[in-house]
């Protein structure tokens, strides 16, 4: 067994600070040559790499293979909000960045800074495609009246005649936004250049923290927003600061006044779900619970996730318990606690957050990450008591690798970052994104890969070689220390491809191992 040695890289890429995996010592015991790429390589240069990519020291993850949660670990991503769309779920999460001191020491999050809006998606639960960080508020976000993004929501409508996608996020605690797509990937832009929520809204005045929206799209199109939060003069049991709305047509505006709901200990972050004929409003209570008084009546604790039903979307809503408990109680650290209930594929999941990589990161404190969880709905519609883990949701399919990749596509990783690829994603943030800061020793992996009976015969990448000429990827299966190579591809512009060294067939695990450095990858795929 290898000795590890723990670090924490930090990189920026444009505008999005971003998390590298730990690593350890990434000296090579040999000094990778220039090679020319070849459609079918020699058994002489296949020699040759096997002997460098099997004496190479490989990075560190954050992340064992076999678990699934935190959903993503290049970058942090908070608050997290779900939206199922065309066999796939896409996540919106707050872009934390790291802060640091004078000398640049990492340090505690303040939440100040956060401007973008990181975005993933998969069809399997357990593969993730990066698209990037939605430049969402800031000089150089697309709502430039407001200074921060927090805790987005997400849908989607057709709206005259053309399907439309909405982001709202909160402008740190004193209103709320909206941007509008064609994609759910983006490019996002602000359609009302202010905010659609403000303390000039009627009854939101005397909201403590205007912040943290929830969006439901109901069967007939009609769409509500629900958002608020705080404890003021410390009315822990009865805050009163939740409101709810009707959105129009356009989901761009509101109409009528919000209505005032009144979830018991609030602290913040509302959550919305229309299942069988209930409407089920969720949030985060306070941090005054323990050892309240009236506290034994909700069976209920500090930062869980508890809901209330009712048989409308206006209410009066009922309190019916707590579905998740604080993140300290599974994970050690502990903060707040934000989620989002979704249904995909006919069952029920939770996402949230937790702090799990501040510690391994050194970062100070504050920093998040996202989870994905089981929920379980009860035949009388009743929610059960959730649980955080790491190992998260089983893998729901196998992954087809015969179709072109976007190599930002991935289970765990160790050492590189993503960072925005055509001329889009580099302007709004969001859209096509490569693999970047590559290093030797850096690895990337795919979960449950489908080969088929007959197997693949050659494996594709398409690279931005950035004038590095001694890069190539060497694919191995089952286990990245101790697997076995099937295949070597050599880095150059544009699209290369190399015949795999033996069939492999059946469902494995692929481990894309680095060689070389400063090239991007953007996407690959196998053919039989």
């Amino acid at each position: 067994m290898k000795n590890w040695k723990i670090c924490s890289i930090i990189a920026i890429i444009g505008t999005a600070l971003l998390l590298c995996g730990c690593r350890e010592d990434k000296t090579m015991n040999d000094t990778t040559p220039t090679v020319t790429p070849s459609v079918t390589p020699t058994a002489e240069a296949a020699k040759n790499w096997s002997e460098i990519f099997g004496n190479m020291s490989l990075s560190m993850t954050l992340k064992a293979p076999a678990m699934h949660n935190p959903v993503m670990t290049q970058r942090f991503g908070a608050d997290p909000y779900a939206l199922v769309y065309d066999g796939r779920v896409y996540l919106y999460m707050t872009g934390d960045v790291i802060e640091t001191t004078a000398d640049g020491q990492p340090k505690a999050n303040s939440y100040a800074k956060i401007n973008t809006l990181n975005v993933i998606s998969s069809d399997d639960m357990v593969n993730w495609t990066d698209h990037g960080s939605i430049l969402a508020a800031g000089a150089k976000g697309a709502a430039k009246w407001g200074g921060n993004s927090w805790a987005p929501a997400a849908a989607c409508k057709e709206v005259d005649g053309k399907m439309k996608f909405f982001l709202y996020f909160a402008n740190s605690g004193n209103g709320i936004g909206v941007l509008s797509a064609d994609s759910p990937i983006g490019p996002f832009t602000d359609p009302i250049n202010k905010a659609l929520i403000s303390r000039a809204t009627p009854n939101c005045a005397n909201v403590a923290w205007l912040f943290d929206p929830a969006v439901w799209v109901d069967d007939d199109g009609q769409a509500y927003i629900y958002f608020g939060g705080g404890v003021p003069n410390n009315q822990f049991e009865h805050p009163g600061t939740a409101r709810m709305v009707k959105l129009g047509d356009d989901m761009i505006s509101i109409v009528g006044e919000p209505v005032s709901i009144d979830p018991p200990f609030l602290f913040e972050d509302s959550g919305i779900n229309h299942i069988g004929d209930k409407y089920y409003y969720s949030y985060c209570s306070n941090f005054n619970v323990d050892g309240h008084e009236n506290a034994g009546k909700y069976n209920l604790a500090n930062g869980q996730i508890c809901y209330m039903t009712s048989d409308s979307p206006y209410g009066p809503f009922t309190y019916q318990g707590a579905i998740l408990k604080n993140p300290g109680s599974y994970f050690g650290p502990g903060g707040n606690n934000h989620h989002c209930i979704f249904e995909f594929e006919g069952k029920y999941y939770i996402t949230y957050h937790s702090q799990i990589l501040d510690a391994p990161l050194h970062t100070g404190g504050g920093y998040r990450c996202t989870h994905i969880d089981p929920l379980e709905l009860q035949e009388d519609g009743s929610i059960a008591m959730g649980k955080g883990t790491k190992m998260g949701i089983a893998q729901l399919k196998s992954f087809n690798p015969y179709r072109e990749v976007p190599a930002a596509t991935m289970s765990t990783m160790g050492g590189i970052s993503t960072a925005p690829k055509d001329e889009n994603a580099k302007k709004y943030g969001s859209g096509v994104m490569a693999v970047s800061d590559i290093d030797n020793g850096d690895w990337m992996m795919v979960a449950g890969v489908d080969f088929g009976e007959d197997g693949a015969g050659t494996f594709s990448g398409s690279f931005t070689a950035n004038g590095t000429k001694d890069g190539a990827v060497c694919v191995r299966i089952d286990d990245r220390m101790n697997g076995t190579d099937v295949a070597y591809l050599p880095v150059k512009d544009g699209k290369v491809s190399t015949a795999f060294l033996s069939k492999v067939t059946g469902v494995h695990d692929v481990y894309f191992i680095f060689a070389g450095s400063g090239y991007e990858w953007n996407s690959w795929s196998f053919e039989k």
